[in-house]
């Protein structure tokens, strides 16, 4: 009882424990989800008006536009380039999609599944549809309906349990490129429903079209001079500050900005030295000792050069310049010493020479399956040439057996070779075997990539051939010279820890320091530099002014920045885009000044005017309201205006524009014999009108977007 009295005495406090206890419980499963929802916001790549996009989302996409762009293309690789390019369009892609879709979804529209049907099978098929190079005839190039539905069919209807897999990987790339092209095919689809449905609130009226119809009518012919602003100096023309705010208020939309960071950098570019250059002119030297006695040529050159040994005759249209020079001297055997190009050095050796066809036209079937041995590749191979030799054609054979799905939608074709392509692309016994063919006679050849039949059908006239030996080595940092470079720069940046010290002492340490330069999230490097994006990123990872950055390597070069500041997302401010306003308020007053100078002269033709300026007098002909571009002038709108309105045959007074102050006589005027047709006159203006409501309205759509772009911290 004792005990029990003693525990009730302490309920009050034992109720405050369990109570914290389950607080402790809850908050802590809501801090874990609230750790995942965290966790998932840093792993969101793009944010657009609150719908937020995975990384991984979007690196699919990147991949999809990649391997497109592969399949397009025909290449293994994309450069570094296109890869930016590529992952810059598939960002404006999700962006764009995600924008559009939520203006259309206010207003209920979108597109069905039977619609995108109706692009591929209907009446009216889609312009990418005609486009997809799956759905084209590889004979005519043309669309094709009935290829359209089974293409589809087998797309969607595809064994995934064949265990074939050359037969899953081109299925899974086909899939691939036609998801791609049906989001794209629905994305426009979305832009057209979109720009009808501004076109119906675009309407023209009888007075706009008749007055669209008389600018375009009356043509002049001119003869003019020019007087530059740069004639009149900057020092003479005062621009006051209250000038620069108004014109700055006036403009202000013009100059929104994103985040920018402000960095000074040193980039000191990784060169071999002296000892670098003599060290590979010995090694070369060595090489070509060896070359002038060995029996072995390929050897040598496989173990040496950078460029394997070809075995293979180029004509010398072929050749680079070294090349050309060396064999029209030559004998077989002869060798040259070694040739200092471009930081590397050359050596050529004539194996032999011939007359020979430059290259072959040729078309194959290919037989390749990873199941069936080499035996049973060669029987079907056997089985299908017994079929062209009785009168088959080769071509639509190809489109229905080789594996080659790129040449065989073409009838086999591959198209014209050298020895030297054929070599590298192809290996040794195909290349021997379409410069030694029959021609139109088809043979059978086994390669590492299958069972081939390859007819050439037709061969360039014999032309000299050579075979070379070429050895290239190239010049490059030893460890020591890499390791030299960078604990210097090393040790400049550790004694040197502000950007005050390093400003103050770049130069004399032998540096060249960039300063002031401002860098945006969406750059993909600094300066001219390839590969500095991770300079970028640096950048913006951090918020502390004069910050030393570690030193970062990119290719060839190393670089150390220094963070300077930050220039928030909004407004640039008057002080930053002064310059650019000022020149423009000074363009004005020089204009005014120029036109007043000119006008007081009270000439009488154009050709004085131009003698007293030091110009020279230019013809421009049929000018009128609606002439967007002068020849020979640029975009002028004043000076158009003014040409319609001046009498013939009189010296105009000073027009001044964008570019300078004109002065110009009408020497001839024409009008159009087109009789005025209101219908037609609308229905133009209707469509300029509607194509630029469409633009602008899409415009502001992304102008008014709320974007969180997220990208800098992954690429």
């Amino acid at each position: 009882m004792a005990a029990l009295e003693k525990i009730r005495s302490w309920a009050g406090f034992l109720v405050i424990v369990i109570g914290l206890a389950l607080f402790a419980f809850i908050i802590g499963d809501f801090l874990n989800s609230g750790s995942t929802y965290l966790r998932q916001s840093k792993e969101d790549i793009l944010n657009v008006n609150g719908k937020s996009v995975h990384y991984l989302e979007y690196q699919k996409r990147v991949d999809e536009m990649t391997e497109v762009y592969k399949m397009q293309m025909n290449t293994n690789q994309p450069t570094e380039e296109q890869f930016t390019q590529i992952r810059q369009s598939s960002y404006d892609a999700i962006v764009n999609e995600i924008v559009l879709n939520g203006a259309l979804d206010k207003v209920g529209i979108t597109v069905t599944s039977e619609e995108l049907f109706d692009m591929v099978q209907g009446e009216n098929i889609s312009p990418l549809a005609q486009q997809f190079p799956l759905f084209r005839d590889p004979q005519t190039g043309a669309f094709d309906k009935m290829r359209a539905l089974n293409v589809l069919k087998t797309i969607e209807n595809y064994d995934s349990e064949n265990t074939d897999p050359q037969y899953q990987t081109e299925m899974q790339r086909y899939r691939t490129l036609w998801l791609f092209w049906e989001r794209n095919m629905k994305m426009q689809a979305m832009q057209n429903k979109f720009s009808t449905l501004l076109t119906k609130v675009v309407v023209s009226n009888q007075l706009e079209a008749k007055d669209a119809y008389e600018s375009g009518l009356e043509n002049s012919d001119i003869i003019y001079t020019m007087q530059s602003f740069a004639s009149v100096p900057d020092s003479t023309v005062k621009v006051s500050d209250s000038e620069i705010s108004k014109l700055y208020n006036e403009r202000k939309e013009q100059f929104k900005q994103k985040e920018n960071r402000i960095i000074d950098f040193i980039v000191v570019d990784i060169r071999p030295s002296q000892d670098d250059y003599d060290q590979t002119l010995a090694d070369v030297q060595k090489v070509y000792e060896e070359l002038k006695t060995t029996t072995n040529v390929e050897e040598v050159v496989n173990a040496s050069s950078e460029a394997p040994f070809m075995n293979a005759y180029v004509a010398e249209s072929g050749l680079d310049t070294d090349m050309k020079a060396f064999v029209d001297t030559a004998v077989v055997g002869s060798i040259t010493e070694p040739l200092f190009r471009e930081d590397s050095y050359r050596i050529f050796k004539l194996m032999d020479k011939k007359l020979s066809a430059d290259s072959v036209n040729v078309k194959h079937i290919l037989i390749a399956s990873q199941t069936a041995t080499k035996a049973q590749m060669e029987t079907v191979a056997d089985s299908l040439l017994n079929v062209i030799k009785g009168g088959g054609n080769f071509e639509e054979i190809a489109a229905q057996y080789s594996a080659d799905q790129q040449s065989g939608q073409a009838g086999g074709e591959i198209g014209w070779l050298t020895e030297l392509y054929a070599l590298r692309y192809f290996g040794e016994e195909f290349k021997d075997a379409i410069f030694s063919a029959t021609l139109n006679q088809p043979v059978v050849l086994s390669t590492n990539y299958g069972v081939h039949i390859i007819k050439v059908t037709e061969k360039t006239a014999n032309v000299p051939k050579y075979k070379l030996a070429y050895v290239h080595v190239s010049v490059t940092p030893s460890s020591k010279t890499y390791s030299n470079l960078y604990n210097r720069l090393n040790q400049f940046i550790s004694t040197n820890n502000t950007i005050a010290k390093i400003d103050t002492a770049a130069t004399a340490a032998g540096y060249v320091l960039t300063s002031n330069v401002s860098i945006n999230a969406t750059d993909r490097g600094v300066g001219i530099v390839p590969d500095s994006r991770q300079v970028v990123r640096w950048a913006f990872e951090g918020n502390k002014n004069d910050e030393i950055s570690s030193i970062f390597e990119c290719k060839n070069h190393f670089i150390v920045a220094a963070r300077k500041g930050k220039i928030a997302e909004g407004y640039q401010s008057v002080q930053a885009v002064t310059p650019i306003l000022r020149s423009q308020l000074m363009s004005e007053l020089k204009g005014r000044e120029i036109a007043q100078t000119l006008k007081a002269k009270n000439l009488s033709s154009v050709l004085q005017y131009a003698e007293a300026i030091g110009s020279q007098v230019d013809t421009v002909r049929f000018v009128n309201f609606a002439t967007p571009r002068l020849a020979g002038i640029g975009v002028e709108p004043k000076l158009n205006a003014a040409v319609a309105y001046s009498p013939l045959q009189q010296v105009s007074t000073p027009v001044a524009g964008n570019n300078g102050v004109y002065v110009f006589t009408v020497i001839d005027r024409s009008k159009s014999e087109v009789p005025y047709d209101e219908k037609e006159e609308i229905l133009k203006l209707e469509s300029v009108n509607s194509y630029r409501a469409s633009f602008s309205s899409f415009e502001s759509l992304m102008n008014n977007a709320k974007i969180i772009d997220n990208r800098i911290r992954f690429e």
